[in-house]
């Protein structure tokens, strides 16, 4: 079976591509932001994750909800559902991305790790939520009809 990419300029697909070079030029910062929320609440609220509606800000995307919709949809999340178990916030970046009834895994292990990221940066959460949501903002365009 052949693997054919997705074309970016489909309208169901644009802010997938759109989400993907944005987490790919803001790293750092996304690490430092998951690191410094694991430091303030663990994994209590949930997972983090990018709602881009009706403008692009982070959300919590809590256990049992990911669990329900998983329930709802056959079982088709498992996976994500097994990553999320598995996942170390001293290593890897994680986050969900939502939009338009779909969702989008954004999970990645940074050059430098999320500890580091979040010292280097030298940034209160506040602050940096704040950046990062405004130039979510000013970078993620796309129309969801």
């Amino acid at each position: 079976m052949m693997f054919s990419s997705i074309q970016a300029d489909s309208p169901e697909n644009q802010w997938r591509y759109q989400l993907d070079r944005f987490v790919k030029n803001h790293q750092q910062e996304l690490a430092a932001l998951t690191w410094g929320l694991w430091l303030e609440n663990g994994n209590s609220k949930g997972t983090i994750g990018v709602d881009l509606q009706p403008k692009p800000h982070f959300v919590y995307c809590p256990q049992a909800a990911v669990e329900n919709l998983n329930d709802r949809v056959d079982n088709k999340l498992q996976e994500v559902l097994g990553i999320i178990e598995h996942y170390n916030p001293e290593m890897e970046v994680l986050m969900i991305g939502i939009a338009k009834d779909q969702i989008k895994l954004i999970y990645f292990e940074p050059e430098i790790a999320p500890p580091v990221c979040f010292k280097e940066l030298g940034k209160n959460i506040n602050l940096l939520l704040e950046n990062l949501e405004r130039k979510m903002a000013e970078q993620l365009k796309f129309d969801f009809g």
